[in-house]
């Protein structure tokens, strides 16, 4: 009785929701409302679901197997912000053709001094999806299906990357010195003496041009780049050479 009694209490004090709409509508500063009770809790139940599945995707699926951090500030960002802009704008009814437009713009990205390599592309469709669904989803589609969708998205990635063992081949242009290992039968050596001075598991390499006035060569390297441990360095050195 004496529970029931402060609940009741409790409920007598809360305000109805006719004076919460009421409160709302007195709250305004040209015209516009200073907030919408129901509306900001959305976009906040929203934005921590997506952040959480995006930081998931990113943290635990890209950053493991790829080793690259130079595009994990990027998704979380570009994620957030798509899902925002999204969101906010949905209110405008620009809706399907609105969503396909954020597609097509971050679709076509190419950072200035970095082309963005295939699998990185990839993710990054993923992360705009993320967020374009999460933000576009209308009161026709529940939390059930909401969930649902990003779960399959996130374990599709997740046996991708680990049932199926996808490899990302990386590469690295070196100038070689020792020249009379650039012969056909000296395949086997001069791939030693790349691996020992490397310090690099190399898959295979290619000859791409012989100075012989110099005594040198141009050789491209071609490793695996999941899980194998190397330096950041060698992506720059990469990306910078096929510039």
């Amino acid at each position: 009785m004496i529970l029931l009694s402060i609940i009741n209490c409790i409920l007598a004090a809360l305000p109805s929701a006719t004076e919460v709409l009421d409160w709302e509508e007195k709250l305004r500063f040209f015209d516009i409302k200073l907030i919408n009770v129901a509306d900001f809790s959305e976009l906040l139940v929203r934005l921590i679901f997506t952040t959480s599945i995006i930081f998931f995707v990113v943290h635990f699926l890209y950053r493991k197997n790829s080793k690259r951090r130079d595009f994990y500030f990027s998704y979380l960002a570009i994620g957030v912000i798509v899902f925002l802009l999204t969101f906010l704008l949905n209110s405008v009814k620009l809706e399907l053709g609105f969503a396909l437009g954020l597609f097509a713009i971050f679709g076509i990205i190419r950072y200035r001094t970095d082309t963005i390599p295939i699998k990185e592309m990839t993710y990054l469709f993923v992360i705009i999806g993320i967020a374009v669904i999460n933000a576009l989803s209308n009161k026709k589609v529940s939390y059930a299906e909401l969930v649902m969708t990003n779960a399959i998205i996130v374990g599709g990635l997740w046996f991708l990357e680990k049932r199926l063992m996808l490899k990302q081949e990386g590469s690295v242009r070196i100038v070689y010195e020792n020249i009379t290992n650039i012969h056909m039968g000296n395949h086997d050596a001069l791939l030693q003496d790349l691996i020992d001075r490397t310090g690099i598991e190399i898959k295979r390499f290619e000859i791409e041009k012989i100075d012989f006035l110099k005594d040198t060569a141009i050789i491209t390297l071609y490793f695996n780049a999941n899980g194998n441990g190397l330096s950041q360095k060698i992506y720059h050195y990469a990306d910078d050479d096929d510039e």
